[in-house]
């Protein structure tokens, strides 16, 4: 049976399909660190691609069903090599809550680049086909779940949207990976992650990457910009990526078990006005997510009766959850989001996003009920 033959990204992640250290009977892959190499052997110099990198952008890519994948430094520098390769005059529409250093790059940098951004409201279908400007726009960019008030957009509806338009579609799906989302089967164009998150899963590697549907002029684009402004995830880093992978379907499984636990308990206290969860039937993007998604992931959020000045108390009596930035790991984290973001975010001073970690639900949510006071 050919590597081909299995399908499932459960499968993929935990054996490594496809590498090719598989093919010299090691059951893990290996550390690849050289910088350069001999000549006609298929590689030049680590910055452009090599065997390690290339390794983790295979399993990747499996995941993800794509055409190709790449691996980034960051996070920020998949993002920003991706919407640069658009090229100057390319309009992009963006969602106005999401991910708040990559919307303060759109706002404020990407002019720099010659790109122009206009913000919709997330999840709305109908105010992002408003947003489009007929011959301008190249890009629509969605997250969703949408950090920090996790809202919910309809893949296959935006991918409609963006493909009547001429444009195409970028899913930041950092927050649901490809055992939770595989957004290119709902019509997607170019999948975005910060592997530093959930993908890596221990807090221990920044990383980012790009998974795409098709290897298109833009994919080529991407890739002369990866090669030479030089934001390459290096060998020990793309190593540690893959070895982080390899579990990243049972850990999606407890942390989505979890925050559900969280989510369900925060409901009922009285220190909590709103509970963020796409897992909770009345959240406004549940339908949505439960159709596209396999589980609800491990982030939400809580807003306090309170206000701010709970808000700030809060996450300094935690003795569990660490107030921390960040997400994705097996530790469990707190932040009070809205101070970190600054005085220029719209996420609400009260808001307190949570990364529910792969604990004990029950020692979780009594850390959450003393630091609240109940």
């Amino acid at each position: 049976m050919s590597d081909d033959s299995f399908k499932d990204p459960a499968t993929i992640a935990a054996s490594m399909v496809g590498i090719s250290d598989m093919d010299t009977g090691d059951v893990a892959p290996h550390v690849k660190p050289a910088t350069t190499y001999k000549y006609g052997q298929g590689y030049v110099y680590y910055r452009d691609k090599g065997p390690g990198m290339e390794d983790t952008e295979e399993v990747l890519n499996r995941l993800e069903g794509g055409d190709g994948a790449m691996v980034f430094a960051s996070g920020m520098a998949a993002a920003t090599s991706l919407l640069m390769s658009l090229g100057p005059g390319a309009h992009v529409i963006a969602p106005e809550t999401m991910y708040w250093f990559l919307r303060n790059w759109m706002l404020k940098d990407a002019p720099d680049f010659g790109l122009t951004v206009s913000l919709y409201p997330n999840g709305d279908l109908d105010a992002m086909k408003a947003a489009i400007r007929p011959g301008e726009t190249k890009a629509v960019w969605a997250e969703t779940p949408a950090n920090p008030d996790w809202s919910i957009t309809d893949i296959a509806g935006a991918a409609e949207i963006a493909h009547a338009a001429g444009a195409k579609l970028f899913i930041d799906s950092t927050v649901a990976p490809p055992v939770v989302t595989r957004p290119l089967e709902l019509g997607a164009d170019v999948v975005m992650h910060s592997a530093t998150k959930y993908l890596n899963g221990h807090s221990d590697v920044l990383a980012g990457a790009l998974i795409t549907r098709e290897k298109d002029d833009l994919w080529a684009k991407v890739h002369h910009a990866r090669a030479s402004m030089g934001p390459t995830l290096g060998a020990f880093e793309s190593w540690l990526l893959l070895r982080g992978l390899r579990t990243l379907d049972v850990r999606m499984q407890r942390h989505s078990e979890n925050a559900m636990r969280v989510a369900e308990a925060m409901l009922g206290n009285p220190a909590v006005s709103h509970v963020l969860y796409p897992g909770l039937p009345d959240h406004p993007g549940h339908a949505v997510a439960a159709k596209q998604m396999t589980g609800f992931s491990g982030m939400m959020s809580i807003r306090l009766s309170g206000g701010p000045e709970a808000a700030a108390r809060a996450v300094e009596r935690t003795k569990l959850f660490r107030n921390a930035t960040s997400l994705g790991g097996t530790e469990s984290l707190i932040e009070h989001r809205g101070p970190v973001e600054g005085p220029e975010s719209p996420t609400p001073q009260d808001l307190l996003r949570l990364s529910v970690g792969l604990e004990n639900a029950r020692d979780l949510i009594d850390d959450l009920e003393q630091a609240l006071g109940q």
